[in-house]
């Protein structure tokens, strides 16, 4: 795998790697040991486990990179996630039956991870810092994605408890559902010409970017128009009233089989009675306004609601390029003190591309023209997912501030309901 990143200086580099790693145990804190162990479905893990696998990282790619000596060598079958070349693992399914080590042991390993790294780092020249620097900025980019999968993960099991827990207490966890103004419209649109664009990583640009950002390469685009906001609350409620769930019609062959196969009536995490929507979300049961950006919604749902309300899923290139110009850390992305759920914004103009909900987009997510995965079990990061998964775009509500950009594709299966994820209207120019 390729790492594109400027070599910070020492001190920039291990302030960076003190807080990341500090925020994760944020993250943790309000959790008990027994809700660290919960694995509620295959697809997601427990908090221990993210803790300990991202500890793992730094500790299988970097401090060897360093020269140091792995520990305890069950760690690698304990906390390797897929990385074929490491060796045998742990099967994923069966992450929540390792209660031991305990959620305390855990924290030891972390810390005892971080100081072997801190101290390695202060100890290395400037040619071995500058070496292994791209490598700490994938562990840290790496930490962040699962930062935001202890949240969603976490969620997913707090929401199979007969007693609904509440991740963390929130002011408006009581908001009710009555529409604010401006909440009724239909959606502006903004206009682009299309043509040949550029999309991907620029390579003369600051910062880390995953591998599978680039290479940048041109895109042919027809003129399309983009929906100044994401599609709402207040939308998918009249998707529902209007039997959205009950017409194949709208539906893609394998959504309308989802639909089928598991009773699918409203988005993960929401319940609709006599008119009234509430949602379970961080911060316990809630009743969204009409005007916040719909969430939960798997790609065939997402598909379908776009079909009903007239228009249809951006491509990832014509996000990328209605998103070119806007700056990331503007968006409601994770903070400490803002709802863990998407907000309502009434500003002008186009808004929401970064924060709040991911965005599905219809393109596949596939490999860009001549990539190239990088040898060794770094090579494995992205590359060999590249099949049956949609790309998704502009982060969400629980991605770490600092982590997203316009290049950023994340990538889930169509099915996947339990992200933060949304959809934003696109439509062919008349």
């Amino acid at each position: 795998m390729t790492v594109h990143v400027q070599t910070p200086g020492a001190s920039a580099l291990l302030e960076r790697f003190t807080e990341v790693r500090r925020r994760t145990e944020r993250l943790a804190a309000p959790l008990t040991a027994e809700d660290q162990l919960l694995q509620s479905m295959p697809e997601a893990s427990p908090t221990k486990w993210h803790r300990a696998h991202t500890t793992w990282f730094f500790e299988t790619f970097v401090l060897a990179a360093l020269g140091e000596a792995p520990g305890d060598a069950r760690r690698a079958f304990l906390w390797n996630s897929y990385y074929e070349a490491i060796g045998a693992r742990h099967p994923r399914p069966r992450r929540g039956l390792l209660s031991r080590p305990g959620a305390e042991e855990v924290g030891a390993y972390r810390r005892e991870i971080d100081e072997r790294v801190t101290a390695a780092l202060t100890q290395a020249d400037d040619a071995r810092r500058a070496a292994v620097a791209p490598l700490i900025e994938l562990g840290l980019a790496h930490e962040e994605q699962h930062q935001e999968l202890i949240l969603t993960d976490i969620l997913h099991a707090f929401s199979l408890s007969p007693l609904a827990p509440t991740y963390r207490e929130h002011g408006d966890a009581g908001a009710d559902a009555r529409a604010r103004p401006g909440a009724a419209s239909g959606p502006a649109f903004a206009a682009f010409d299309g043509g040949l664009v550029t999309i991907g990583r620029d390579p003369e640009a600051s910062g880390f970017t995953f591998d599978n950002e680039g290479p940048r390469h041109k895109v042919w685009l027809e003129p399309f128009e983009l929906a100044t906001r994401p599609v709402t609350v207040g939308e998918v409620r009249a998707f529902i009233a209007e039997g959205g769930y009950r017409t194949p019609a709208l539906w893609l062959s394998a959504g309308w089989d989802l639909v089928c196969a598991d009773g699918l009536d409203a988005p993960l995490y929401t319940e609709l009675a006599d008119g009234a929507l509430r949602t379970f979300t961080l911060h316990g049961w809630r009743s969204p306004a009409d005007d916040e950006p719909a969430s939960h919604l798997s790609y065939y749902e997402a598909d379908a609601i776009a079909r009903f309300l007239g228009g249809r899923l951006p491509s990832e290139a014509e996000w990328e390029l209605a998103a070119a110009t806007d700056d990331p850390h503007d968006g409601h992305l994770l903070d400490a003190s803002s709802p863990l759920h998407p907000r309502a914004d009434h500003a002008a103009g186009m808004r929401q591309l970064f924060g709040d909900v991911w965005e599905w987009t219809r393109s596949a997510y596939a490999p860009y023209p001549s990539f190239a995965p990088g040898p060794g079990a770094i090579g494995e990061y992205n590359g060999k997912f590249m099949v049956g998964q949609q790309v998704l775009r502009g982060g969400s509500c629980l991605t770490p501030r600092g982590h997203m950009r316009a290049s950023y594709r994340n990538f889930w299966p169509p099915q996947t309901r339990f992200q933060m994820s949304g959809l934003r209207l696109a439509r062919d120019r008349r």
